[in-house]
């Protein structure tokens, strides 16, 4: 079994991060997305991965490698303008060929993995296996309909009534027969071509497609507020862990991690927090969920259910809460204790706060 992993979106719903980085890349808990994908894939025992890549491949290329630091091989497969998901498996012909392969969004936060999608695919090995989770209203989804034995009937993207609230989640299992699927179907009224409409095809052509519904957690991460909450849940199961620098002015409570170099000079850490390899902290006062990457400098700042990006600056701001602060970005102002203060700030920005 191969993999194909789609990362060439635009991102536009984290605008203004996608302008700089690639929506794949934002690291949720300190790790970037994209690596988290590749992770649960490896625990697969799939080692051969092709990835999608859109106007970001340089800096996707840069994070990755070619995949041996992760132990995975991996291909990269340019896509000149996203067209749809059954586009990039037409991309990405060549490099699957034959095999069987699992294709996963790489946005898509599945944090307890997907071995036991995998092995219901190897064991019945339908033509087409795709995971689904029940939602709210699926309106904004791609819609499984299925029997009782876990048979797909018919697939719907983003119906306007829906008949099912079983969305598909962004891992699909296929045989080679969707290459002859995809190669069958034209583009929908948004002209793209949908993988929604491919699966269907199989099933309109009498072949077996069927659906496992996810019960573990899964977030899309396309949004800040996606993003926060996922950050949240991961940080929610991490153990304390102290290998920088925190003097006896300081008071760390509860699952807080510094990472090596990192140092805490009369500061208040109440965990569940990430600090990130090298970053200072000082005069300030770090809440629950909050994420801070490496190299980052607070300097009497208070902030909570957080995350600042590598190299952010952050000096002098209280209140901040719910706030996602870009890569070398810096953020200056005056105290705001009196009132949670928002701010979504892009790579190598400059805000100052005021009242």
């Amino acid at each position: 079994m191969k993999a194909l992993v789609l990362s060439g979106g635009t991102g536009s719903r984290l605008r203004p991060f996608s302008y700089s980085m690639p929506k794949q890349l934002i690291p949720i808990a300190n790790k970037p997305v994209l690596e988290r994908v590749l992770d649960n894939i490896r625990d697969l025992g799939v080692t051969e991965i092709g990835i999608i890549v859109g106007n970001h491949v340089e800096e996707i290329a840069e994070a990755l490698g070619d995949g041996a630091r992760l132990g995975v091989e991996i291909t990269y497969i340019p896509q000149e303008s996203p067209q749809g998901l059954a586009q990039c498996v037409q991309l990405a012909q060549d490099f699957l060929g034959d095999d069987d392969f699992v294709m996963y969004l790489g946005d898509n936060m599945l944090p307890e993995g997907i071995a036991e999608a995998a092995a219901e695919f190897h064991a019945l090995r339908p033509a087409a296996q795709v995971l689904v989770a029940q939602v709210e209203d699926p309106r904004a989804f791609g819609v499984a309909e299925v029997d009782a034995t876990g048979v797909v009937e018919r697939l719907v993207e983003k119906p306007p009534v829906p008949r099912s609230n079983l969305a598909l989640i962004g891992v699909y299992f296929f045989t080679p027969a969707i290459h002859q699927a995809v190669d069958s179907i034209v583009p929908s009224a948004r002209g793209e071509l949908e993988i929604t409409d491919a699966i269907q095809w199989l099933v309109t052509d009498g072949q077996t497609v069927r659906a496992q519904e996810y019960r573990g957690y899964w977030k899309d991460t396309g949004r800040v507020e996606d993003v926060l909450e996922c950050n949240q849940m991961l940080l929610d199961g991490i153990e304390r862990r102290v290998e920088g620098e925190v003097d006896d002015q300081s008071v760390l409570i509860g699952a807080v991690v510094v990472e090596p170099g990192a140092k805490i000079t009369r500061s208040f850490v109440e965990g569940p927090v990430v600090i990130g390899a090298g970053t200072v902290l000082e005069d300030s006062h770090v809440g629950p969920h909050t994420s801070i990457g490496r190299d980052c400098v607070l300097s009497g700042t208070h902030l909570d259910y957080s995350i600042a990006l590598d190299g952010a600056t952050i000096s002098a701001v209280r209140g901040l809460h719910g706030s996602l602060l870009g890569r070398s970005a810096a953020v200056t102002g005056i105290d705001l204790a009196s009132r949670h203060h928002r701010l979504v700030v892009g790579d190598h920005t400059r805000v100052e706060v005021a009242a």
